[in-house]
């Protein structure tokens, strides 16, 4: 996975985002478009997927759902990029990611429509409550927000010396900060991924808690704990639903707290694994590694 692309490898990855939102559904018959199925399985889900112990590996597989498709379906033989944001925390409109011509598009302010570069005037489909509605890409920078990527705070996670600790500060800080600079849609907690920043976004939250893994693999290899369903404020405050049926009676654990044996759903996407089939990324179902 590189950070340091050149424009062609740019262009060949933002190529492949364009096909998937323009490329017939497999899944589901309300869908549009493999976009819409790739953002509905982080919506569908999102009430048992934050604030718990499945946050990381979770997301770490998602990512590879996202890269798997835009391999087999787009053409694209490149790896997922991320955003080494900790670099722009002192001027994050001025950075590459949000260049008209070889990135995402202008930072955007006051909630309007991103309006110029590869995603302009995206429509987007998919919200807490609807599959159905039709709304545009928005983002609004808050780079008050943006101060949790800072190499201090990242350095705060990484010196964590539990799974317990790790995952909840890494969520609190980087994670944060990454949704609540860029702001506008990268802001929803659920319906998130329609931008396509929230990729990059997520890869560099796994690539942080990979360098949190490896300054004692093989202890971090198994190490796991954390909730299976959140706290009844952070439901609330964000209009979940209590996780039915549906999700808590294939997860694997046998009580709340989340272990190896947990299974991560991808809604068809790709095939479901455990947490502990992704605790290695250089594994064979991730097979990565980052440069």
């Amino acid at each position: 996975m590189r950070q340091n692309l050149s424009d062609d490898e740019k262009a060949a990855y933002i190529d492949a985002e364009l096909c998937l939102m323009n490329a017939p559904a497999q899944l589901f018959d309300w869908a549009e478009n493999r976009w819409d199925e790739l953002v509905y399985g982080h919506v569908v889900q999102s009430n048992f997927i934050h604030n718990v112990g499945q946050f990381l590996p979770w997301h770490r597989l998602y990512m590879r759902a996202h890269e798997y498709l835009l391999q087999t379906e787009c053409g694209y033989t490149g790896a997922q990029p991320y955003w080494e944001e900790a670099l722009d925390v002192d001027n994050l409109t001025a950075s590459v990611v949000f260049d008209p011509d070889s990135g995402f598009g202008t930072a955007g302010t006051n909630g309007s429509c991103v309006s110029d570069g590869p995603f302009t005037q995206l429509e987007l489909h998919i919200t807490q409550y609807t599959n159905y509605a039709n709304y545009c890409l928005t983002r609004e920078t808050n780079t008050d927000i943006f101060q949790g990527a800072t190499l201090d705070n990242i350095a705060e996670c990484t010196n964590t010396t539990t799974y317990d600790e790790a995952y909840d500060c890494f969520q609190q800080n980087p994670h944060t900060a990454g949704h609540g600079g860029v702001g506008g849609t990268m802001l929803d907690v659920v319906a998130s991924p329609s931008d396509p920043l929230f990729f990059l976004h997520h890869t560099n939250l796994d690539r942080l808690w990979w360098t949190w893994q490896l300054n004692n693999l093989t202890y971090r290899l198994t190490d796991m704990g954390g909730r299976n369903i959140p706290t009844d404020s952070y439901l609330a405050q964000n209009n979940f639903t209590y996780p039915g049926p549906e999700l808590l009676d294939y997860d694997g654990d046998s009580a709340n707290v989340t272990t190896l044996n947990h299974t991560l759903w991808m809604v068809g996407l790709i095939a479901n694994a455990t947490v502990g089939d992704v605790m290695d990324l250089r594994g064979d179902l991730i097979c990565a590694e980052y440069v």
